[in-house]
């Protein structure tokens, strides 16, 4: 989902943070209890005060009228509400990408939190239904409510307002409140870079083809990313881009995958969510790079390895925050050194100089002495974008609108 200054800056946090995922029309939920799935076990923990209102009187939570039991000079307990946390999904978490590796963070925040939690899927963006769903949670008596698609922003944010005592986090976007509304993203370029260096070292036709999703910020940053991490291994390298319009669509995204294999690629890299390209790159012989997770069971033989999500660390911290009533809105935008977006295991058949080149440059991201958008950087007609030593800053990669050298298509 004002000065000039501050205008440009948020359009260009808009396209930035725009999230690789995307309905599926054809699975849709009728109601919260029919469609989510909640945990058997709740959380013996109450939260610590949380998200104070009158019943409190103000929010100092370290106070001695409080004390370490919650109990006020009536006797009575008073401490806050048990802490359970809803996630909102735009497609079938069965997808084996986006939406499942969230449903895998959810699990895994759940065990290490204690917190029961539900999620429902295949919620489409600007409907009515975000909103519904949202409401039945709350009065479920859910009061962290996590919405993981860029178009759910706008909704999210007027919910928060309307709910000042629940904890909404959005997964992609750029908007936030003060009090209870923050926003969570990765920097996957990073491992986007290194499955680049890999695919480099694969290719022997020097055609990749790269089956894209829309034309925006993240999705053009992540295939410039990759191309650079090809052009470190295989300078001749050259990355074709088809565009699908689409996030999620088994069908269309193979058609694109078979329609750059037509062309002489011998390597198919991705942002969808399904495994149709890997499978149509299997069929043909070549390899494939996929991404969000490890994808390898679904093209053993064509996989190279993949730039994966792993969301769980995130969502622990989040709903630990919100039990202690101590969550404050953040912008955050983590790396492969905090673990939210990490490198797959590459393939055992890729030789071993070449993972020992990408397991050094993975070390020297992680310890900041390496950084995928480094100058000397051209554009696509050859035009200087970023001079040789200079490093891009963030405002530039969010709002990253051109191709690099070595990449075959059009951002418009």
């Amino acid at each position: 989902m004002r000065k000039r200054l501050i205008a440009l800056l948020a359009v260009l946090f808009a396209f930035g943070m725009f999230t690789a995922c995307g309905s599926d029309d054809s699975s849709s939920s009728s109601s919260s209890e029919a469609s989510s799935s909640s945990s058997e076990t709740s959380s013996s923990a109450a939260t610590d005060d949380d998200h104070d209102d009158d019943d409190h009187g103000d929010d100092d939570h370290g106070d001695d009228d409080h004390g370490d039991d919650h109990h006020d000079d009536d006797g009575h307990d008073h401490s806050g509400p048990e802490t359970k946390a809803a996630f909102i999904m735009v497609a079938p978490i069965g997808d084996a990408g986006w939406n499942y590796a969230h449903d895998v963070a959810r699990q895994y925040a759940e065990e290490t939190t204690g917190v029961e939690t539900a999620y429902v899927d295949a919620v489409p963006e600007g409907t009515a239904e975000f909103g519904n769903y949202v409401r039945d949670f709350i009065d479920q008596g859910y009061n962290v409510i996590i919405g993981t698609s860029f178009g759910y922003m706008d909704d999210m944010l007027s919910l928060a307002d309307e709910y000042p005592d629940v904890v909404f986090e959005h997964v992609s976007g750029y908007k936030m409140n003060e009090t209870n509304f923050g926003n969570t993203f990765g920097r996957m370029y990073e491992p986007r870079y290194l499955s680049g260096m890999v695919a480099g070292s694969a290719t022997t036709s020097n055609l990749i083809g790269y089956v894209a999703a829309f034309p925006i910020p993240e999705v053009i940053r992540g295939i410039n990313a990759f191309t650079l991490g090809v052009q470190a291994i295989n300078p001749d390298a050259e990355v074709e881009v088809i565009w699908t319009s689409t996030w999620f669509d088994p069908a269309v995204e193979g058609d694109s995958a078979q329609a750059l294999l037509d062309k002489g690629a011998d390597v198919i890299a991705m942002h969808q969510d399904s495994t149709a390209a890997g499978e149509k790159a299997e069929a043909a012989g070549a390899r494939w790079v996929s991404y969000n997770t490890d994808m390898s069971e679904f093209a053993p033989e064509a996989f190279l390895t993949a730039p994966v999500w792993n969301w769980g660390p995130r969502y622990v911290e989040i709903i630990e925050a919100a039990k202690a009533g101590t969550y404050a809105p953040t912008s955050y935008w983590g790396s492969m050194a905090e673990g939210i977006v990490d490198l797959a295991p590459i393939a055992s058949d890729v030789d071993q100089g070449v993972v020992d080149q990408v397991m050094e440059a993975k070390a020297a991201i992680i310890a900041g002495d390496l950084h995928p958008f480094t100058g000397p950087i051209n554009d696509q007609d050859g035009n200087e974008v970023l001079a040789a030593g200079e490093v891009m800053d963030d405002g530039a990669m969010l709002g990253m609108m051109f191709f690099v050298e070595g990449v075959i298509g059009s951002t418009g």
